[in-house]
């Protein structure tokens, strides 16, 4: 059965090699240099002095102008990242949705379940190799990835932004095994190729979609933060937190400002007029934050990884519930 596996699947597994090679090819050079550029240009040493802190004094120096310059010099990479998110599906379309579908379709099944080969057996071996070179694959793929849109990440919206936690961490790894058991059980229920990889991509979409914008923001009760908007401190823009809402509010708490913050004086400024939203505020207004601290995000990558492991598995047990039933 291993050397049947491969004689079938050695053309996708050359693939797959020379499709990591590339993507090798084209992610350390950019990395090396955005590294480089981050540590030589002072940027890491300004970010790393920042710290995690939700609040610093106003008079911090939040590493304008250099990470201005790294926004100008690799402020169009983040759209690789978006196609990064692909590579999980891709694994699920061209070695999941195949894997039963096609055998099948072909008719190849009944040799193989008539040759002293049970089909417990034959998807013991199917599944445990292909997924064995799934989680390979989705590994090095998530160690590379993770080490190359690190200066993005950091620069950037934070590592819990969306596209950026999907292609960091551990994630990578249940959406890749999760994409493959997808198509594997989309072969056992559509018995041809093209309408297995159809519902594979579909089922992958809607699921990640309602998992990353439903649950998601769900797998911890979130902080809320405020202080005085004429105290000496500001939001620390760079600790890498989740922000869900911002805002100004009055001391009756009305709202008076929304996805923003303000600095006032403890007296207003000579001839602010009623337009200036420090002496809209007035006496006791305060800024407030609710988010997620940066220090949560291997929690919540633990929690998204185990939901897709656990589907993965599901899939998998009624995948080889419907073989039984396969002609």
């Amino acid at each position: 059965m291993i050397w049947l596996t491969w004689r079938q699947h050695r053309k996708q597994a050359l693939f797959t090699a020379i499709a990591l090679l590339l993507i090798s090819a084209a992610l350390v050079p950019t990395g090396l240099q955005m590294h480089n550029f981050f540590d030589s240009s002072g940027l890491a040493a300004c970010r790393s002095a920042l710290g995690s802190a939700d609040l610093i004094p106003a008079t911090t120096h939040q590493c304008g102008s250099v990470q201005q310059q790294f926004t100008n010099r690799f402020g169009t990479l983040p759209v690789v990242a978006v196609l990064l998110l692909l590579l999980p599906l891709l694994v699920g379309l061209f070695f999941g949705a195949p894997l039963v579908s096609r055998e099948v379709e072909q008719g190849t099944h009944r040799l193989v379940w008539t040759q002293g080969v049970s089909r417990s057996h034959w998807a013991l071996v199917k599944f445990g190799l292909i997924g064995a070179v799934g989680l390979v694959v989705a590994t090095g793929y998530a160690l590379l990835v993770s080490w190359w849109i690190e200066p993005l990440a950091i620069t950037g919206p934070g590592r819990f932004a969306y596209g950026y936690f999907d292609v960091q961490g551990i994630a990578p790894i249940g959406y890749t095994l999760f994409a493959l058991a997808l198509g594997i059980f989309a072969g056992s229920v559509w018995h041809k190729v093209l309408p297995a990889m159809a519902a594979t991509l579909g089922g992958y979409a809607l699921v990640r979609v309602l998992i990353e914008v439903v649950l998601r923001p769900h797998y911890a009760t979130a902080k809320v933060l405020t202080y005085a908007v004429d105290s000496p401190v500001l939001v620390n823009r760079l600790s890498g937190s989740w922000v869900y809402s911002e805002g100004v509010r009055t001391a009756a708490d009305k709202l008076i400002l929304r996805d923003g913050q303000i600095g006032c004086q403890a007296t207003p400024a000579p001839g602010a007029g009623p337009d200036d939203l420090c002496v809209t505020a007035g006496r006791g207004a305060y800024n407030f934050l609710t988010y997620q601290p940066a220090s949560r995000f291997w929690e919540f990558q633990s929690i998204e990884t185990g939901i897709f492991l656990a589907l993965t598995a599901a899939l998998l047990y009624f995948t080889i519930r419907r073989l039984r039933r396969v002609a």
